[in-house]
């Protein structure tokens, strides 16, 4: 199976469609600046600063879906005017991109999001972060619709790529950590808690990377196949996640962690040849994805959120 084309980011996944807010849609602005202050207007970071969330608010990181969370904004307040904290979607850095995927793809831009790392936000740490990418008509730019550029000292709408960029992706996090040049320890979601960091880690946001890279831009906390080692299991509360594994009959659960280093190793490489333009590369990463029922979501996955929810999740039922 061949990898998404143009044509293909330009369109809407079932994740980021609008659904009844198209009409609306339209009528934004891409313009870069104009997203970031859509997005950042519509969700809040449910964590980052430590926002007082209300009951309503403590459910929103579990909006998957573009339309859940456009309707729970809606319903606070208009979705064109000003809005309190409180009439805010609690969300995080994969909602503020998908905000923006939706606006892109709705006036047929192609765009797509990127699992990685920032180092711009602790000295000495790799935050997990996604951020989005949009096609100008000759290379993918990346950018981030959560930053203000008069905060940060590089191009928060043409971000640098490559060694040395402020966001290293999650497969050239992976291939530095295996290389020796980048330390585990530094990267994860942050150094507050060590249970969600390291290589593992690294490891299991390149399955998430690839995810996001097809257009399955699922929760982090979303879990199927491989994912099911993730460290995000450590988030079950009221059970061991081992039984939600194990009642779920999700495929993928008893790969060993031998087995799961080679999957990735191959993964991240195919992610970098295909970020460098080798087509090859993009279609052969498509098609181990497509085919490897340990990589790509089913009908269900299992949510440990960091809400406290655990359980299964229906996508079909969306």
């Amino acid at each position: 199976m061949p990898a998404p084309t143009l044509f293909d980011y330009s369109d809407h996944s079932p994740y980021s469609n609008p659904g009844t807010h198209a009409g609306f849609f339209t009528e934004l602005s891409t313009e870069a600046e104009e997203l970031h202050r859509f997005a950042c207007s519509a969700v809040v970071h449910y964590r980052a600063g430590g926002p007082t969330l209300t009951e309503a608010q403590k459910a929103d990181p579990d909006r998957r879906w573009l339309t859940s969370i456009l309707d729970a904004a809606e319903a606070r307040a208009p979705l064109d005017g000003p809005r309190t904290l409180t009439q805010q979607v609690a969300g995080c850095c994969r909602d503020h991109t998908l905000l923006s995927l939706g606006v892109l793809r709705t006036h047929g831009i192609p765009a797509r999001s990127r699992i990685g790392f920032a180092t711009y936000f602790s000295p000495g740490w790799n935050s997990d972060h996604v951020v989005g990418e949009r096609w100008d008509g000759e290379r993918w730019v990346r950018y981030d619709p959560e930053l203000d550029q008069k905060d940060f000292d590089f191009d928060v709408n043409d971000m640098p790529t490559g060694p040395g960029s402020p966001f290293p992706t999650a497969a050239e996090s992976w291939l530095a950590i295996r290389a020796g040049t980048a330390d585990p320890a530094t990267f994860g979601v942050d150094p507050d808690l060590p249970g969600l960091s390291g290589e593992a880690f690294v490891r299991d946001y390149v399955l998430l990377e690839v995810a996001h890279r097809h257009r399955d831009e699922l929760l982090l906390w979303d879990l199927w196949g491989s994912r099911l080692s993730s460290p995000f299991v450590r988030l079950a509360e009221g059970r061991p996640a081992s039984e939600w594994i194990r009642e779920s009959g999700l495929p993928g659960a008893d790969t060993s962690d031998t087995e799961l280093d080679a999957v990735v190793d191959e993964l991240a490489y195919l992610l970098v040849a295909a970020d460098a333009g080798d087509t090859e590369a993009a279609d052969q990463l498509a098609e181990l994805y497509r085919e490897d029922v340990r990589l790509h979501p089913g009908e269900r996955v299992l949510t440990l959120s960091p809400t406290g929810h655990g359980g299964i999740t229906d996508l079909s039922a969306h």
